[in-house]
């Protein structure tokens, strides 16, 4: 990210980028228990992001998100799509949404804008547990 948007921002390149919520990850409905119950022949069983220690670094970082968005009734998923397209050479994410709720949340996302203040925490964070 470092590296690639700035460039693309200079060249005038689009991003489109995926899984703004890490596969559900940041979605704020993801619990430890509930990845503990994954079927055996879910993917995201073997997928480094869903296993210690990455797993504990990403719930945490959902609880962050959780808790910039509370004070704007805004949601977990909404947050994290939300900083995704907070840069300029971001055009566009690639989100999926099986329920017109989760629709909602995704169309919420792209309304929502982040403080200075609130994107200084995420990218702290970031830093803090790359």
């Amino acid at each position: 990210e470092r590296d690639i948007l700035p460039y693309c921002q200079e060249h005038n390149i689009g991003v489109i980028v995926y899984s703004p919520m890490m596969s559900g990850l940041l979605s704020g409905k993801m619990t430890r228990e509930r990845i503990d119950n994954f079927p055996e022949d879910d993917w995201r069983q073997r997928n480094e992001e869903f296993q210690e220690p990455r797993l504990s670094r990403n719930l945490k970082l959902a609880s962050l998100l959780q808790d910039i968005g509370y004070p704007y009734n805004r949601t977990t998923a909404e947050v994290a799509i939300a900083w995704t397209l907070r840069h300029p050479a971001v055009t566009g994410a690639i989100v999926g949404g099986r329920r017109p709720e989760q629709v909602e949340e995704i169309i919420g996302a792209a309304e929502f804008r982040l403080s200075e203040s609130e994107l200084e925490q995420i990218e702290k964070f970031l830093q803090e547990n790359p």
